[in-house]
């Protein structure tokens, strides 16, 4: 057939083929894009014929790519990129807050964020349908640069290029201990506190465990050998509650964490303490840039009402952290020591990459603030 007479491929071709090349199998294939094994195996023949190439090496046991196979399956998946960009732009001009929002947020965020964001979904955007996905910051990322998800909300900064951080708000950390631990109840905790604790950690590859320990090497602790993990918060904290040890946790999470024992006891650090940031991430260029960064600002007034420093007019950081600090959080919350110390103050640290700043550093930035 010549080139002159050649057809066209279309989506559907170029969708099918795809999903061969990403997962060599056609019935996994034809399962991932909900096509039956027949249509699928049908529209990548037609592929072939169109562009009269081979696309695939097909036996009894397994499918390959050809050399030409796997150079046009790059094409197909830009190709397909492109179109969903499209979609995705025509759909947000349309209508804004509209259509599904694909909002990854990780396990240490979620449960204490969540109910905040989804009650304002409710209550500003009816129309929108929010989708959340529930992963760690790793799978997060993964899932925004490939185009799973839309909208992440996480700890940062993330230092990942092409994506864009909206801050939303500073919060500190403080120790959870068993109720007879001398640290217990206690306020003004140096940092240094930590070299001789037992400190629990959540399991590997959650990034609140890469802060805990960046807290530990800042206090001058380097071994903090692990023998005890957890795979969430909860059980982390039940473990204290048992004796096992002390564990650090953000402010968010302590009243809904510490309710389900009467056996801990909160104590908090000593200014500047130990603090995360927590942010929206997208896509840089994404076509519904400017729905996120009303929603960024929708949230950080609800949260208001939490134990956090909201960082007032923060603008986007393109894959790096820092920014200003905000106003002051709500009440304090502890299990044990009823009488917390008063609420954050305005002056935040600003947390290094998934870890609280040095507190030299912290100092000298509340000091140029302060100038």
């Amino acid at each position: 057939m010549g080139n002159g007479k050649r057809r066209q491929p279309s989506l559907a071709q170029l969708r099918a083929f795809a999903a061969v090349a990403e997962h060599l199998h056609f019935r996994d294939a034809a399962a991932a894009i909900g096509m039956s094994q027949p249509a699928l195996s049908g529209a990548v023949s037609a592929l072939e014929e169109n562009l009269g190439v081979t696309l695939l090496e097909r036996t009894t046991r397994k499918v390959l790519l050809s050399p030409a196979g796997e150079r046009l399956a790059v094409r197909a998946k830009a190709v397909l990129d492109a179109v969903g960009a499209l979609l995705e732009e025509a759909e947000a001009v349309r209508a804004p807050f509209t259509g599904a929002l694909r909002l990854g947020v990780i396990p240490t965020v979620a449960p204490y964020l969540l109910p905040a964001v989804l009650r304002l979904v409710h209550e500003r955007y009816p129309h929108l349908d929010l989708q959340v996905h529930e992963e760690q910051t790793a799978s997060l990322i993964d899932g925004l640069t490939s185009g799973r998800l839309d909208l992440l909300l996480l700890a940062v900064p993330l230092g990942v290029p092409g994506v864009v951080e909206l801050p939303l708000f500073d919060e500190d950390f403080v120790l959870v201990t068993p109720l007879d631990h001398r640290l217990g109840g206690r306020e003004g905790i140096p940092r240094e506190a930590l070299r001789e604790l037992n400190l629990l950690l959540l399991d590997e590859g959650h990034c609140l465990r890469d802060q805990a320990l960046d807290i530990c090497r800042e206090a001058g602790r380097e071994d903090a050998p692990v023998t005890t993990t957890a795979a969430g918060l909860s059980t982390l904290v039940q473990l204290v509650a048992g004796g096992l040890g002390c564990t650090l946790l953000p402010r968010t999470a302590l009243k809904l964490e510490t309710a389900r024992s009467s056996q801990l006891l909160t104590g908090y650090f000593a200014e500047p303490a130990p603090s995360r940031r927590v942010a929206f991430a997208m896509r840089a260029g994404a076509a519904r840039a400017a729905e996120y960064e009303e929603l960024a600002a929708a949230l950080r007034q609800a949260l208001r009402t939490l134990p956090v420093r909201v960082l007032e007019g923060a603008g986007q950081r393109d894959g790096e952290g820092g920014g200003e600090g905000g106003g002051e959080g709500g009440a304090t919350a502890s299990a044990r020591a009823r009488t917390g110390p008063p609420g954050p103050s305005a002056a935040s640290p600003r947390p290094t990459r998934c870890a609280a700043l040095p507190a030299a550093s912290a100092a000298a930035e509340e000091a140029g603030s302060a100038a």
